[in-house]
């Protein structure tokens, strides 16, 4: 069942595409920088370049999905974000898309707050926790989360 990692192309979100790298399944990147776009396109993973508060296009990215990480830290950083003037607008519209897109399971990596999401299994994880990639791993994996 596909997986996406909505910001893939902060520290956090690599660390969780280096264990990802090589499994056999569909895995999703969602990312603004171009150039890392077209590097882990090489890397086998599909990629979807844009804006991250554009929540019509992080919905259809995550279409058919069954799990949807979600990189706080993209939310907030440095990068550009024309469609929401906050990281909780951000994340909101993350949040509305993944629920839009039917994704069974959302997986948070944040040290603060998210919105809410209507989707069967919803977990934080903090990107703090020295195993956090691992973690968010065997969430995705796992039978149930509940």
């Amino acid at each position: 069942m596909p997986l996406i990692v909505v910001g893939a192309d902060t520290k956090p979100g690599e660390e969780i595409l280096s264990r990802l790298e090589g499994r056999k399944r569909e895995i999703r990147v969602f990312v603004s920088d171009e150039s890392r776009g077209l590097e882990l396109r090489a890397q086998g993973f599909k990629v979807a370049t844009g804006d991250v508060s554009d929540e019509s296009h992080v919905e259809a990215a995550a279409f058919r999905c069954f799990s949807a990480v979600l990189v706080a830290e993209a939310a907030m950083d440095h990068r550009e974000r024309s469609f929401a003037d906050t990281p909780e607008q951000v994340m909101r519209g993350w949040a509305n898309a993944v629920e839009n897109s039917r994704v069974t399971r959302v997986i948070w990596v944040s040290s603060g707050g998210h919105p809410e999401v209507d989707a069967r299994d919803v977990v934080v994880v903090s990107p703090q926790d020295p195993d956090f990639a691992g973690t968010v791993i065997d969430l995705d994996e796992a039978h149930s989360i509940s």
